[in-house]
């Protein structure tokens, strides 16, 4: 059955409940000085939710879409370009070698915890390795989540569920100027993940899984996995449509297959090695290549200590500052392999009788 099914969503809210929301931003009292100008904002704003205006910036998609007269997001189009050309110049043998360093910690001290997190210096111990071996680092701290003014990664609304092609690579979810979902950092961040030869993620345990931050970044990389390059061809987001695609045989196209990871997880009394494996089975799945067993780390700092006396115990512990480090070279030294062409990937020529 490709029946689209519905009556799930409540619809839009009524106008007073929107009015509520809108101003909710403006509790402070200065802005009471200026509520005449905040009334006609409302209005504004509660025009463009009843009306949907989700992108409000279009251009044609051109000739190279399969709908060329579709409107399409300007904001989406620009993404799409920084992508395409980051990629071509991955894949440029004169491009120095890079690797996205990612500090996965909700924690930093200029919010509410007041401390800086002990993986934000374990991602700093490897990125002065990777430094040192002559390779561009690229160092991204998602706990800027927490602090920053309007910074936001909007969770994954599930397109890929409806069918694949729904999925747009970019992600075409946002912004979404008429709900005010905007502010979201993944159009940057896709570009840093198209740019690295290698990727080192570092992530504390949170209740046996890994970081909110990081999560909300996975579950945004789904459009990696399969996505669906031209929304042209689903009409924007026409379920019907995408179902029809799919059905029709949809490629599942890997858009950062190639490149190599190493996974740093560390916690304090339980659930590393489960959140060790589920991450490498996650970067595994969008076909990048592991770079070795001592890429793959799980280690507890502090077991069963307080909490207050954690980066003490950090402090202490100079075999898991080294293995860090070493996680880092593992990754130094497939980047290298890869740039070459030899890293080492077996069955990565097979096709899978299965796709998804």
């Amino acid at each position: 059955m490709t029946d689209v099914r519905k009556g799930q969503w409540p619809g839009l809210h009524p106008r007073d409940v929107f009015r509520q929301r809108f101003l909710e931003q403006f509790t402070d009292p200065a802005y009471r000085a200026e509520q005449d100008a905040l009334d006609r904002l409302e209005a504004i704003a509660w025009d463009a939710y009843r009306e949907g205006r989700k992108a409000p910036l279009t251009r044609k998609a051109g000739p190279e879409f399969q709908d060329p007269d579709y409107d399409l997001s300007v904001a989406w189009y620009e993404t799409r370009e920084r992508l395409r050309l980051a990629q071509a110049r991955w894949g440029e043998a004169a491009t120095p070698s890079r690797v996205l360093v990612i500090a996965c910690a909700s924690r930093n001290d200029g919010s509410c915890p007041g401390e800086m997190s002990k993986t934000y210096r374990l991602a700093k111990i490897a990125q002065e390795t990777l430094d040192a071996g002559g390779v561009e680092s690229d160092f991204l701290d998602l706990s800027l989540l927490t602090s920053d003014y309007r910074r936001h990664i909007h969770p994954c609304k599930g397109c890929v569920s409806t069918a694949m092609p729904l999925c747009h690579w970019p992600c075409s979810c946002y912004p979404n100027h008429a709900t005010a979902q905007v502010g979201d950092w993944m159009a940057e961040i896709y570009e840093r993940w198209v740019s690295a030869h290698g990727v080192l993620l570092l992530t504390p345990t949170h209740w046996y899984q890994v970081s909110s931050p990081l999560k909300l970044m996975m579950d945004r990389l789904v459009c990696a996995d399969g996505g669906n390059p031209d929304p042209t061809a689903t009409g924007g987001k026409d379920a019907a449509k995408a179902k029809e695609l799919e059905l029709a045989g949809w490629p599942y196209p890997k858009h950062l297959a190639g490149r190599t990871y190493g996974v740093v997880v560390h916690g304090d009394v339980a659930g590393i090695e489960g959140t060790r494996r589920a991450t490498c089975d996650w970067l595994d799945w969008m076909g990048l290549v592991d770079a070795g067993a001592q890429a793959r780390l799980d280690r507890y700092i502090g077991y069963y200590e307080p909490y207050a006396t954690s980066h003490a115990s950090l402090d202490a512990d100079v075999a898991v500052q080294e293995e860090v480090r070493n996680a880092a070279r593992a990754l130094l030294n497939a980047v290298a392999l890869l740039r070459k062409g030899e890293l080492s990937a077996p069955g990565r020529e097979l096709r899978a009788p299965r796709p998804k």
